[in-house]
């Protein structure tokens, strides 16, 4: 059965690149456009696995990250950053408000196929 993956991220064309990649490797993808967006589209699709970036307006990746890690159904969704930041502080912060993993921009496919399989098997 096919992995449901919601990707939020403020880049359409981020959000098109990640939607072509993974839907190639036979995950089901949703989108949103931001934080806020994410945090409601998790409630309507309720993902396998959650991707974000970092820095997005309205509520930023770290924010959701914690927003989502404070409802109790999705305590044990992995959430993946793919972020261009790739500072140890920042890395740091999102491990501690929950983040499973981290990916750098620009992501190479079959890495990005990988972590998922490694956190959602």
């Amino acid at each position: 059965m096919s992995k449901l993956i919601l990707t939020v991220d403020d880049s359409a064309s981020m959000r098109m690149l990640l939607k072509t990649s993974l839907t190639a490797q036979g995950y089901t993808i949703e989108s949103a456009n931001d934080g806020e967006h994410g945090l409601e589209r998790m409630h309507e699709v309720k993902p396998d696995l959650l991707i974000t970036d970092i820095n997005m307006p309205k509520m930023d990746g770290f924010e959701l990250i914690e927003a989502v890690r404070e409802l109790p159904q999705f305590k044990g969704t992995p959430i993946l950053v793919l972020s261009t930041e790739f500072s140890d502080e920042k890395k740091q912060r999102a491990r501690s408000a929950g983040a499973t993993g981290w990916i750098t921009k620009p992501f190479e496919a079959t890495k990005l196929g990988a972590a998922i399989r490694r956190v959602c098997p």
